[in-house]
Order: structure tokens, then C-alpha cells, then sequence
């Protein structure tokens, strides 16, 4: 009796064995996927196709429209201090018709800025003239806010950027322009007004930080 007791207790404790085994295989096979799929996304915005518009060390091949203390500061793009009556902009001297961008920014909680995209008079910047993926958390009217294309797209409920970086990835491709913010889908708009345009960095009030700035045409 006592001799199969302890066979019982063997097999059970091989059986937990195994099982502890088999949780542990899964998380390092999931740790080690995650990282898998970190890295091709590191590549994907540096590999083939890529452009970096912002190397960490300099403003680069930018025009700029309206006044602000554009400055480099521990590797990212900064501006916080308003001069022009109107907002300011680091535009592309390059147009893009169908393209996938990729930003990392930081906000802070008071920040009105965003990525306009196609903009159609590189000298004169509105959101009347180009499609603008808003980064704005204290917007009166948050309908058109943070993740939001002004005037064409809503984001319902709005999420908020402000105090943290976070990540724009957005396509144009023909009439469809998508908005994703840290990872999550916020605007989706199927709209042919602008076809192509020059792309602009915004700074109209607050701190705004860009720390990535890469760009893949389609």
C-alpha cells in the first residue's frame, strides 16, 4: 500500500513537472516572438523603402513656416515657445501621393500640433488645405481631437497623448488614409480631395517633441 502511494505521488509530481515545463516553454517562446516582431518593426521603418525625414541630430531637409524655437534636444525635435500669430510648421520640400509615415512624439498636456499630410501650398498651412492627424488633448471641441483627421474624420472616444511619447503610423493610399495611434486605429477616411502634397511637422502651442520621423512611398 504504502509502496503505491508513493508511485501516485511520483506520477503526480512528474505531471506537475510537465506542466510547469510547458508554461515555461510558452512564455519564452511568446518573450522571444514579441521580440521577433519588435525588431521587424524596427526594421520596417529602416530598411528598404524607408526614408528617416529626422536623423536625431539636425532639422534636416525642412522648410519652415511661422516662427518657434525649433531646436535638437537629447536626440529629438522640440518646440515650445510660439513666436508667429499663427502656428508654426516644418514642411517637406518633397510631395507624397500615397505613402506610410511613421512619428514618434511626445506631447505635453496643454499641446495643440499634428502631422498634415498632402497639403497643397507648402507656404500657407491649414487644415482646410490638407488632411492634419491631430495631436490636440484639450481641443474645446474634442470631436475632431488627438487621433482625429480635422474636418473630415471624428475619433469617438477620444484618447489622450499628453505627458508621454507615443506613435503615429498613417497611410495614404489613394482615396483611404488611416490613423493609428500607439497602436490603435483612430481615423479611417475614404476622401479624394487632396491627392498629394508636402507633409508638415506642427507646433501651435505647448511642448511638442518628435523623436522618429520616417517615411515609405507606396
Amino acid at each position: 500500500m504504502s509502496t503505491n502511494f508513493r508511485s501516485i505521488r511520483i506520477l503526480g509530481g512528474n505531471t506537475v513537472t510537465r506542466y510547469a515545463i510547458r508554461a515555461l516553454l510558452t512564455g519564452l517562446t511568446v518573450f522571444a516572438l514579441s521580440i521577433i516582431t519588435t525588431s521587424q518593426q524596427a526594421w520596417s521603418q529602416s530598411g528598404d523603402g524607408w526614408t528617416q525625414l529626422f536623423d536625431g541630430k539636425a532639422l534636416g531637409d525642412w522648410n519652415q513656416v511661422g516662427e518657434t524655437n525649433w531646436r535638437i534636444e537629447d536626440g529629438a525635435i522640440v518646440a515650445d515657445k510660439l513666436t508667429s500669430k499663427g502656428a508654426a510648421h516644418l514642411v517637406s520640400k518633397e510631395k507624397y501621393k500615397d505613402f506610410m509615415i511613421y512619428v514618434e512624439f511626445w506631447a505635453s498636456d496643454d499641446a495643440n500640433s499634428g502631422i498634415f499630410l498632402r497639403c497643397q501650398d507648402p507656404a500657407t498651412i491649414t487644415d482646410r488645405s490638407c488632411y492634419e492627424a491631430n495631436i490636440f488633448d484639450q481641443r474645446k471641441d474634442p470631436t475632431y481631437g488627438t487621433g482625429g483627421i480635422v474636418n473630415f474624420s471624428e475619433v469617438n472616444p477620444m484618447p489622450k497623448a499628453g505627458g508621454k511619447w507615443n506613435t503615429f503610423e498613417i497611410t495614404a493610399k489613394g482615396r483611404q488614409i488611416t490613423v493609428v495611434l500607439n497602436g490603435q486605429k483612430t481615423a479611417d477616411l475614404n476622401n479624394g480631395l487632396f491627392a498629394d502634397g508636402h507633409l508638415t511637422l506642427q507646433h501651435g502651442s505647448g511642448v511638442i517633441k518628435f523623436r522618429k520621423v520616417a517615411i515609405k512611398p507606396l
